[in-house]
């Protein structure tokens, strides 16, 4: 029962950690109370994507003259589009158990609880089980967020996990807030039907993005039908009825709205209760585990990664923490990870893309900037797609001609976004993204044709 490693965990930090670890010959065991893969391919990143790619097949069927075509009798089965996505998860749940038996870890069934010593007690079917490594990383990741006026039942008022499984399609939803996953989930349902009402707090939807971003997916949601209420605020849902009705607070007063279903999509809040955290020692600070940058706790042996420490939550962050986390502890030298070039997608139609600094933050910085943007309306490809909604914008450090930010809304630019964080890591100037030659006709060649139009070169517009 004793290790070089134990990771508590198996989502996309955690089961990364472990292959990476026994590829570097380190006996590793994982511990998983649930479902390899954890949230991401149980519950978050590939199932929603499924859903929405049921989402966009029906958008096309629905707009199939558009494109000359006759379609009779298109209908979504709302069942059957959630068994695919449920099936989608499923496989890929396999696909790790496949890749975690390739890689000769053990799977361990269970809720780890962290001791001192660097022992973990996994408990499964009333039985605990202590077992010993010499170095233990904590990946429990993060669930939905709870808020107090919003008190999720799991009917009515529901969070991610219930609007990924919902037994039949909703005639009406208020979804609240309108980060990446009320988004996804407000373009999904209404695409398939439901009458849907986005509500944020903060001024502009998708408020971490490019204002201009998020002013242009405000009118590609309005134009399908969403109802978006900004600088607004859900004070109490009342569920005694058929219906909720939800209490908004806006600028203009209060209103109230009766749906089908409420979905909280507020953000999520780490998995740090009950874990043996205070008994170890483990520091903490706001719902986080504190770590220096290779992931070492305060506590000699001890490590943390993804959700439930302070960077950026997203699977691929958390995949990159685990890897250097891991490298570090077998000795070798890897750069800690840059969290300003870090890529953020959001899968609605249009996507989303974007890394670095948006606009404003480059002029809260004082930085002098030169900013080229070209529309996909001027793109030959997105014309022949019929997909012309969105743009690529491109901000540039003025003096040195460093690319500080890129904000991408469009068709399939989370595809386009790895080439910036591919050219900003590397240091390219805005010059040698002109004369990088791009594939046409491409939605990619918005990327040279923005660097164009901030240095007065370009050419299709």
């Amino acid at each position: 029962m004793s290790y070089d490693l134990i990771v508590v965990g198996s989502g996309p930090g955690g089961y990364v950690a472990a292959i990476r670890a026994s590829q570097l010959g380190l006996k590793t065991a994982i511990v998983e109370r649930e479902n390899l893969g954890g949230i991401c391919l149980n519950w978050g990143c590939i199932p929603t994507k499924a859903l929405l790619k049921s989402a966009q097949v029906f958008e096309y069927l629905n707009h199939a003259s558009d494109y000359g075509i006759t379609v009779k009798g298109g209908e979504a089965d709302f069942p059957a589009v959630v068994k695919r996505s449920r099936d989608v998860a499923d496989g890929m749940s396999k696909g790790v158990q496949f890749l975690m038996k390739k890689n000769k870890i053990d799977v361990i069934t269970g809720t780890g609880t962290i001791k001192a010593g660097k022992k973990v007690d996994v408990t499964a079917d009333g039985k605990t089980t202590t077992y010993e490594a010499k170095h233990i990383i904590i990946a429990t990741g993060a669930r939905s967020r709870a808020l107090p006026n919003l008190p999720q039942d799991g009917k009515k008022i529901i969070g991610y996990r219930e609007a990924l499984t919902l037994s039949k399609m909703p005639k009406s939803m208020v979804v609240v807030g309108s980060g990446a996953i009320g988004s996804e989930f407000a373009y999904f349902y209404a695409t398939m039907g439901t009458k849907v009402t986005l509500v944020e707090f903060l001024p502009n939807i998708v408020p971490v993005e490019d204002d201009e971003v998020s002013k242009q997916l405000l009118r590609s949601f309005k134009k399908m039908g969403i109802d978006v209420m900004t600088e607004a605020n859900v004070e109490s849902v009342d569920t005694k009825g058929g219906d909720c009705k939800v209490k908004i607070k806006t600028k203009a007063g209060e209103k109230i709205i009766e749906a089908e279903i409420v979905l909280s999509a507020v953000g999520i809040q780490a998995n740090i209760e009950n874990l043996g955290l205070e008994e170890t020692g483990i520091a903490t600070d706001k719902g986080k585990i504190l770590t220096n940058p290779y992931y070492q706790t305060n506590i000699p042996g001890y490590y943390a990664i993804g959700d439930c420490v302070g960077g950026q939550a997203l699977a691929h962050v958390a995949s990159a923490e685990g890897i250097i986390c891991v490298e570090k502890i077998a000795g070798h030298h890897p750069e800690p990870l840059d969290y300003n070039n870090i890529p953020g997608c959001t899968y609605c139609q249009p996507e989303i893309a974007s890394v670095g600094m948006t606009e404003a933050k480059a002029k809260e910085a004082g930085k002098e900037i030169k900013i080229g943007k070209f529309p996909f309306s001027a793109s030959g490809k997105a014309s022949a797609a019929g997909a012309k909604d969105g743009f690529v914008k491109l901000i540039f450090d003025a003096k040195y001609g460093e690319l500080l930010g890129a904000h991408m809304i469009g068709a399939n630019v989370t595809e386009m976004i790895a080439e910036i964080v591919a050219i900003r890591k590397l240091e390219t100037t805005g010059h040698e993204i002109i004369k990088t030659v791009h594939p046409h006709p491409t939605m990619s060649e918005a990327i040279m044709e923005a660097a164009a139009a901030a240095y007065g070169e370009v050419i299709h517009m």
